[in-house]
């Protein structure tokens, strides 16, 4: 079969985007604080929520393009990194992802846009971190605190601020879970930085995991998890949350056991137990905010 070289590129540019790795949690964290939004202030969703959860999956899109155009040199060191990114295996050329990166960024800030002022600043300032996070003039993964604050922030606490300000001014409670949101993304990149913590001294990195050592990293990583979930059961209890959504909750937990798996969600080795549950919270947690989204969807219809 003769090579297609524009095809060739196109399938390295889809894999440079890594989509697999957050679309399943871009969409829910968006839509979440959209709903905390319009149930809090009793407005209806709208339109607009369709082009700014664009706009967070691109941002989030860009941070992983920009992050394997970066890493790249780093990547070659370990065959199964450098096999997955394809810059360092030779599949798409860096001029060509860094055209890529720049059209993204242009058509992400379009979608912001679209959202409002407030939900433009948040965006810029995700684009932001997302490129000074793996920029190597200043590489902000490279450095302790710096590195969790950045990743936390872009990959979580902005994106669902980015659903919430669509329809609300006033987050009040909503703040609690926007840091749970948070910490979990806090302990999302310990975990990653734990899995790759050889390869990643080997690189002169100087990250969080590295400055804390390994067992101070996995204390960390646990604290952020009970952290999390004090800042959910605030939020819970303030009411802010339908009381019926519990019972989605409870049904969503036993078909999460059939995504049980022995790998992270990166399909790589699990570091610790956490590592094997990543799925199954994710299937819960786009489980619980789809339900919501529907009976939202569907109150709406029926009340216009």
């Amino acid at each position: 079969m003769e090579n297609n070289p524009w095809r060739d590129q196109i399938a390295g540019l889809i894999q440079l985007t890594r989509w697999k790795e957050y679309v399943p949690f871009v969409i829910p964290l968006t839509l979440l604080g959209a709903l905390l939004a319009t149930s809090l202030n009793g407005t209806f969703l709208d339109w607009r929520v369709l082009p700014v959860t664009l706009a967070n999956i691109l941002a989030v899109a860009y941070a992983f393009m920009i992050n394997d155009i970066e890493d790249a040199p780093d990547d070659a060191r370990d065959p199964d990194r450098a096999a997955r990114n394809p810059v360092t295996s030779g599949r798409i050329g860096v001029a060509f992802g860094y055209a890529a990166c720049r059209i993204v960024a242009v058509f992400t800030l379009i979608m912001y846009a679209l959202g409002g002022w407030m939900v433009f600043g948040i965006g810029v300032a995700t684009l932001l971190l997302s490129h000074l996070y793996s920029w190597r003039a200043v590489r902000l993964k490279a450095w302790p605190v710096t590195d969790i604050l950045s990743h936390s922030l872009m990959l979580s606490g902005l994106l669902l601020l980015a659903g919430f300000f669509l329809y609300g001014t006033a987050p009040g409670v909503v703040w609690f879970v926007a840091l749970g949101a948070t910490l979990v993304s806090v302990y999302g990149q310990l975990y990653n930085q734990l899995r790759d913590y050889d390869m990643d001294k080997a690189a002169g990195l100087h990250n969080t995991a590295i400055l804390l050592g390994e067992r101070n990293t996995r204390w960390a990583m646990y604290l952020c998890i009970v952290l999390a979930l004090v800042c959910l059961l605030i939020a819970i209890f303030q009411g802010i949350f339908p009381v019926w959504l519990g019972l989605v909750l409870v049904l969503a937990i036993p078909i999460s056991m059939f995504f049980r798996s022995k790998t992270d969600m990166r399909g790589g080795k699990a570091v610790d137990a956490t590592g094997t549950m990543q799925m199954q919270v994710m299937v819960i947690l786009n489980l619980t905010i789809c339900a919501w989204f529907a009976v939202t969807l569907v109150q709406q219809v029926t009340v216009v």
